[in-house]
């Protein structure tokens, strides 16, 4: 699964301890990862109709990806960017909303 999206994000490299470091923020702890979890957390209990992971389908293919795919990003960061990787490559989103929602968010990041 070949992601223009995904790829544009590893190769930006920004993770959060040089984003921390270059706004002067001292939380270890990136403000997106209480989403992340919670929204591992959704999917772990989803009962709907997309062909959404499992929990051990979601932790095994996050294994995989941050060991071949997503070497270069560092946790966090690799542990999202799995998800996203899974989720586009099972449809439950697409590579246009993975777009326009990361737009948005960079959007509203830079106003």
């Amino acid at each position: 699964m070949e992601s223009s999206a995904l790829q544009q994000i590893v190769e930006r490299n920004q993770v959060w301890p040089r984003m921390a470091a270059k706004y002067g923020v001292e939380n270890p702890v990136p403000p997106w990862k209480t989403s992340l979890d919670g929204l591992c957390d959704a999917l772990d209990r989803a009962a709907c109709e997309a062909d959404v992971p499992t929990f051990k389908e979601r932790r095994d293919e996050e294994d995989s990806l941050v060991a071949t795919t997503y070497t270069e990003l560092p946790y966090p960061e690799n542990q999202l960017v799995a998800l996203a990787h899974s989720l586009l490559a099972r449809g439950v989103i697409t590579e246009a909303d993975l777009q326009q929602r990361m737009a948005a968010i960079r959007a509203r990041l830079e106003a």
